[in-house]
């Protein structure tokens, strides 16, 4: 089982968006860094977006990461709950319904200090998979 103090620090990040509805896809490249805040976590991303061939985009966003138990559960920064997951091997998140579309998750931590984040997006306006990747800097 992971704990907080192993994503401490930066990680390269490379993330593939394939949108089934528009056919385009799309990759991010940056990092991501994961500091102490209060009782948890703050995880931030910064990087370069590209969408088909778009011009690339500065992109960021941060979430907060709070241990309980042996979960992980992840917050917008503005407090509301994102989703859960446990951080060992291959572990399916809580899935995250937003309207009418649902977020669904699968992490995979068995070649740590590589880890994945599969999230798979459905609703009646989105179809999309986002694969991101992290590794050491």
């Amino acid at each position: 089982m992971l704990r907080p103090e192993d994503f401490l620090g930066l990680w390269r990040l490379e993330r593939i968006i394939d949108d089934r509805l528009s056919g385009m896809a799309g990759r991010f490249e940056g990092t991501a860094r994961l500091v102490p805040q209060g009782d948890g976590l703050l995880y931030r991303e910064e990087g370069m977006l590209r969408l088909g061939e778009g011009t690339p985009l500065v992109a960021h966003r941060s979430y907060l990461w709070r241990w309980e138990g042996d979960a992980v559960a992840v917050s917008f920064t503005d407090g509301r709950p994102f989703h859960r997951f446990r951080p060992a091997g291959i572990a399916a998140g809580t899935d995250h319904p937003c309207g009418a579309d649902l977020y669904r998750v699968l992490y995979d931590f068995a070649a740590f200090p590589r880890w994945t984040a599969q999230w798979d997006v459905a609703g009646p306006r989105k179809a999309y998979r986002m694969v991101s990747v992290y590794g050491p800097p």
